[in-house]
This record gives C-alpha cells, sequence and structure tokens, in this order.
C-alpha cells in the first residue's frame, strides 16, 4: 500500500488559479484531473490518494468532495473555508453533509501569502484552529521558513489539534541554505501534534538541475525531528511536474528513505497519512 498524500487537480473552464502567473508556471496553465493522475499513480505503485486545496474560493472544497465521492483514487480530501468566520463550526459541519463529506479530512489556509508572519496567533485564526480540531479534522500549514516559529506557537496553544507541515515548510534547497529553516523545523516537530509532507521539494530545488543528493539534507533533517511514525509522502502533482515526472518523484522519494527500516518506510508512505487523516 501506498499513499499519496498531497497532490491537487484544477479545471481552467471552472475558475482561473490566479497562482499560476510567470513564464515559470506556464506548463501549469492547463487542466489537471483525476483521469490524468490515475495512470500514472498506478503505474508508480500508488493506491490512495489525499487531495488538497488550491485557491481561497469557498466554492472548491465542495468540488474536490464531490470528486472523491466518484472516484476510487482519492481517500481524503483538504479542503478550505475561512478560518476566521464566526460560524466556522457550523460551516465545517455543513461540508461534511455534502456529497462526499465524509471525505474531508482536513483544512488549509494559504498562509504562505499572509504579510504577518505571526498570522497564524490572532485570536480569529486561533478560534477557527480550535473548531477544526473540535470537528475532528487536522490543520495542513503550507508556509514559508519565516513563518515556522508561528507554527510552533500555534501548535503549542491547541494541543489536540493535529497540524500537517506541507513540503516540510519550503526550505531553500535552490541555495543550499539549512538555517534558519532547519531550527525552526526542529522546534516545531518538538511539539507532538505536528507531522511534516516530504512533499513539493523538487521545485524548492533547481527545477532544471536538481538532484537526490541536494534534497538529502533537508529530507534526513525532517526524519530525524519528527521521526517516520510522523513524516509522510506527498508528490505535489501536477505542481512537481515542473521539475519532474510523477514516477521519478515517487522514484526519488523511495531512494531519499532507502535507509530506513522496512517498518519505518511503510510508516512514511502509507501508515502517517492513514492515521494522521484517518484515511
Amino acid at each position: 500500500m501506498t499513499v499519496d498524500a498531497h497532490h491537487h487537480v484544477w479545471d481552467l473552464s471552472v475558475r482561473d488559479q490566479d497562482w499560476i502567473r510567470g513564464p515559470g508556471l506556464r506548463p501549469l496553465r492547463r487542466n489537471f484531473t483525476l483521469a490524468d493522475l490515475a495512470p500514472e499513480a498506478r503505474a508508480a505503485g500508488v493506491d490512495r490518494t489525499v487531495l488538497v486545496q488550491t485557491v481561497t474560493v469557498a466554492q472548491e472544497t465542495p468540488e474536490l468532495l464531490a470528486l472523491a465521492a466518484g472516484h476510487e483514487l482519492v481517500a481524503g480530501v483538504v479542503g478550505w473555508t475561512d478560518l476566521t468566520r464566526p460560524d466556522i463550526a457550523d460551516e465545517l459541519r455543513r461540508l461534511r453533509a455534502l456529497p462526499g463529506g465524509s471525505f474531508l479530512k482536513g483544512i488549509r489556509h494559504q498562509v504562505q501569502g499572509e504579510p504577518d508572519p505571526k498570522w497564524l496567533l490572532r485570536p480569529d485564526v486561533l478560534r477557527g484552529l480550535a473548531a477544526v480540531a473540535d470537528a475532528g479534522l487536522v490543520h495542513d500549514l503550507v508556509v514559508l521558513p519565516h513563518q515556522l516559529p508561528a507554527c510552533a506557537e500555534a501548535a503549542a496553544s491547541l494541543p489536540r489539534l493535529t497540524f500537517v507541515l506541507d513540503h516540510l515548510g519550503k526550505p531553500p534547497i535552490a541555495s543550499g541554505e539549512r538555517e534558519p529553516w532547519a531550527t525552526a523545523l526542529r522546534a516545531l516537530a518538538a511539539r507532538p501534534n505536528t507531522v511534516a509532507k516530504l512533499s513539493g521539494l523538487v521545485t524548492e530545488a533547481d527545477p532544471a538541475s536538481w538532484t537526490t543528493a541536494d534534497l538529502r539534507p533537508y529530507t534526513d533533517t525532517a526524519l530525524d525531528a519528527f521521526g517516520p511514525d510522523r513524516v509522510m509522502f506527498g508528490s505535489d502533482w501536477p505542481v512537481c511536474t515542473l521539475a519532474a515526472p510523477y514516477a521519478r518523484v515517487v522514484e526519488t522519494a523511495g531512494v531519499l528513505t532507502a535507509g530506513l527500516t522496512a517498518g519505518e518506510r511503510e510508516q512514511v508512505f502509507a501508515g502517517t497519512a492513514t492515521r494522521v487523516y484517518g484515511l
């Protein structure tokens, strides 16, 4: 069993993906569907996936839930809703009552785009995150390295909520720098209610010339800090295709974890995601 704990889909005829700008992202300006991903996933030995939101648009989450209900590949959805809305508890209940609502496993906000590095610590945001915990959901963190300290504080403030760090907090792999990212990552990992995804790393490296060796210091740091039972694999498809085809991303993750025991690899490639997301 292999779980891809992080991928996306979008249909540009339904709505624009306004984050896809600039010549470097031009290959992503087309539709990417589950029908596109499914054969690649099967060929790479991936059995189940977690489908993750891409835009802060309320209509997207019901669409993703419906997709999950209609396709055997998707085992869970990380959606979006406004964490600061006063009626967030009611909204989470509404989402879970929709077709496919049982597939809702977590909520994510594009914290990386918030100018306030302590956005997660705002009282209205913490209130929303508490509602996510009350609903039995997890919170995916998509942040930049300078926002990691606030993630650790939020995790300390809400010990009953599991925080899942996407893309290892986007370390500066292309430059080869590790600090202050590594220290901040270890501080987050010291909170027992935190988990990390080995995802999105090939596009943080040099997309045209990256090697497995470029990624290894960052994945080794994460595996040491969190332990394999709090690390999960994610492809970040189709964004990963800017740097590598799906099969190479899966293969690279296998190489980077080859030094683990069989049981530890099972956690990274299935067990952690299955447990954390309740797949």
